[in-house]
């Protein structure tokens, strides 16, 4: 059975989608911790991070890299921190955060509650700064 996130890939789940390749897809996080907390995934579907294989990663990381630097763009942060935990969906994934302080990323603390046109407007930024 597909994940989620592979749902939201294949568009049978919406997503704020701030950008794509070929091989990795990222959108906000529904349940942010911050403004502009981003997921970047693998489009190919393997539960463990470091299941992937070698060349996967790498390209992950450094689509993820890219990623940031469009939300550092656009969401004042004094950096982007970056978290793997991979617990909560069978897909790897990364965590890209603005924060300002460790506890910034702290996944205990409530999250953030947007409406869809916060989202839409933060994603457009965001995808726009990538694509830049």
């Amino acid at each position: 059975m597909a994940s989620v996130f592979s749902k939201i890939i294949n568009g049978e789940i919406p997503c704020y989608k701030i950008a794509e390749s070929e091989s990795y897809f990222a959108f906000l996080d529904i349940n942010p911790l911050q403004q502009g907390h981003a997921l970047v995934i693998p489009k190919v579907e393997v539960d463990y991070i470091f299941d992937l294989n070698d060349d996967i990663l790498m390209g992950l990381s450094l689509f993820a890299k890219r990623v940031g630097k469009a939300i550092e763009k656009v969401i004042p942060c004094d950096r982007i921190g970056l978290t793997v935990i991979g617990l909560e969906v069978p897909h790897a994934h990364i965590h890209l955060i603005p924060i300002n302080k460790m506890s910034d990323m702290d996944f205990s603390r409530p999250k953030l509650e947007l409406t869809k046109e916060e989202f839409e407007n933060i994603a457009g930024k965001i995808s726009v700064a990538f694509g830049s």
